[in-house]
């Protein structure tokens, strides 16, 4: 066996003891550690269950309450994360290897340019990574566990999607299968388990990167068998968006049968439930890391952040249960952090996306991110509190619908294009569910505006300062040179790459608009407005 082949087959205490002793100690830089929980919404009371999590992070630095992701599905979102990049420049659109989830491609163009990659080979630090990666890590066709992405000094990643029992786990390159006991496989504690080992055993002469990616509460969501009875009295929340028809919206949202039946509402208060007692293992993590990096001393000099790959509904509009749309509570994220030289119990309203976090980190380390590609900005201004901080006023959602060729088994009578249907026929996604939006949040203006990629050419605009449950599509009432220069801000940050992806929005005083642009050669797909479309 190679050295190479011995190290990776060596379990974490050993590799930990072998660390560089090249490395020369110097004035510390801080060290990171980001926790990523799957499919945590924040609109619909997601981060109540966390209450040491609330106190041991939000009370001791900062909350961002305008914090969103760029695509409310789990592989773009996490790919957005890994690389500080909008979907259409690192292409991963969905959670299959066709949609480049953990493809070769992804591997050869985005893997080695990630920011974790750029932490270990250009700042030094040692990368630790435990949890979900990407949906499909893990595929036969794209390597197998075998294949370990660059960046990583300790690999601890989940073969394909989110469970609690019965997995594999890619050891820095070799498979380790679990079981269903829970005292030594269930997940969330095997991942609390593996980073309090990291941290016992990492060399001292380097800081660290630590990225700890929870199954909870995704489904199947499986919760430890001592919190199986809690929050029994707790049910989806019931407000102004619940168990309603999603009148004026896009027609997928429309086919959803209003009112429910009383079986998808106890499925779905069921669903809403366990996905809060998953969390609560997820709780017992974040108190344990707080405790260790106390002990070790190293608490006051890691920055540790809080968030979620994307949010969640639970009856909005009559849709069961899943994300992926364009709204709110599925596009919104809970992000927590803490860290040195931030002032504790602090709440942000600047708009931030995860595409920020790549560069938040890099910056952290010290790296220059005119170096990177990069579509986001750094946090670190704002987590330090810096005034007359120029922020952006706007960012990019883009999604790009899934559905199957056939009709979906569940429901063949709706035909072809759609997928994730539920028994009675409401179906989640489809083909022409593609779109995307300008979230824009400015001194004057809360607004969201979507063209969907159909043969409507449909299109939904949500004053939120006036219907935060955006109920109401004021697409045909809203000013028109609103709608032209939406419009226009759309097709711009749909063709963005790095710093263009940070030009002032519509309401910004920097911003500049030409309707003749709308109709030029650029590139650019250019569309007119009018009722037929609306």
């Amino acid at each position: 066996m190679s050295p190479a082949a011995l190290l990776r087959a060596l379990p974490l205490a050993a590799l930990l003891l072998l660390g560089p002793a090249r490395a020369v100690r110097q004035a510390r830089r801080p060290n990171v550690v980001l926790i990523l929980t799957d499919d945590q919404d924040v609109c619909l009371g997601g981060m109540t269950p966390l209450k040491k999590t609330n106190a041991l992070i939000a009370q001791m630095g900062i909350t961002f309450v305008n914090a969103y992701v760029p695509s409310a599905l789990c592989c773009p979102s996490r790919a957005s994360i890994l690389t500080g990049k909008y979907p259409h420049n690192h292409h991963v659109v969905n959670n299959t290897l066709e949609g480049n989830c953990s493809s070769k491609l992804w591997q050869k163009i985005q893997e080695p340019y990630t920011f974790p990659a750029l932490l270990k080979s250009m700042c030094g630090y040692q990368t630790f990574f435990a949890g979900k990666y990407l949906n499909e890590y893990g595929a036969e066709d794209a390597g197998g566990v075998g294949h370990v992405p660059p960046g990583w000094s300790f690999w601890y990643a989940l073969e394909k999607n989110s469970k609690y029992y019965n997995y594999t786990l890619s050891v820095n390159g070799k498979a380790r299968r679990h079981g269903e006991n829970y005292s030594v496989d269930y997940l969330t504690d095997v991942l609390a388990n593996m980073s309090l080992d990291f941290l016992e055993y990492k060399s001292n002469f380097e800081p660290f990167f630590m990225m700890i990616a929870t199954p909870a509460p995704h489904s199947p969501w499986t919760p430890a068998p001592q919190y199986t009875k809690s929050f029994q009295n707790v049910s989806a929340p019931r407000n102004s968006n619940f168990n309603i028809h999603g009148k004026n919206k896009h027609w997928l949202i429309r086919q959803a049968k209003t009112p429910m039946s009383n079986s998808s509402i106890q499925f779905l208060d069921d669903a809403y439930r366990k996905r809060w007692q998953t969390l609560l293992s997820v709780d017992d993590l974040i108190e344990k890391l707080v405790k260790k990096l106390e002990v070790n001393g190293e608490l006051d000099n890691t920055y540790i952040i809080y968030t979620s790959d994307n949010g969640y509904h639970t009856g909005q509009f009559s849709l069961p249960i899943d994300k992926r749309q364009l709204y709110e509570f599925d596009i919104k994220v809970p992000l927590l952090v803490r860290g040195p030289g931030i002032k504790p119990n602090q709440t942000n309203k600047m708009l931030v996306a995860n595409i920020d976090l790549g560069p938040t980190i890099l910056d952290i380390a010290g790296y220059d991110l005119n170096k990177t590609q990069m579509d986001g900005m750094s946090l670190l201004p704002l987590l330090r509190g810096d005034k007359n901080v120029t922020w952006r006023s706007d960012f990019l959602v883009e999604y790009q619908g899934e559905g199957y060729n056939g009709s979906d088994p569940t429901c063949p009578g709706l035909g072809p294009g759609v997928t994730h249907c539920f028994p009675d026929c409401v179906c989640e996604d489809s083909y022409n569910n593609t779109y995307a939006c300008v979230r824009t949040l400015s001194a004057a203006w809360d607004l969201q505006y979507c063209e969907f990629d159909d043969r409507e050419v449909f299109v939904e605009v949500y004053n939120l300062t006036a219907d935060p449950h955006q109920i109401n599509n004021i697409a045909k009432t809203i000013d028109q040179e609103i709608l032209e220069k939406m419009n226009y801000r759309l097709m711009m940050l749909q063709s963005c790459s790095g710093a263009t992806c940070r030009t002032p929005g519509v309401f910004d005083p920097g911003y500049r608009f030409d309707p003749r642009l709308m109709f030029s050669n650029h590139g650019l797909r250019a569309r007119r407005f009018s009722a037929q479309f609306l």
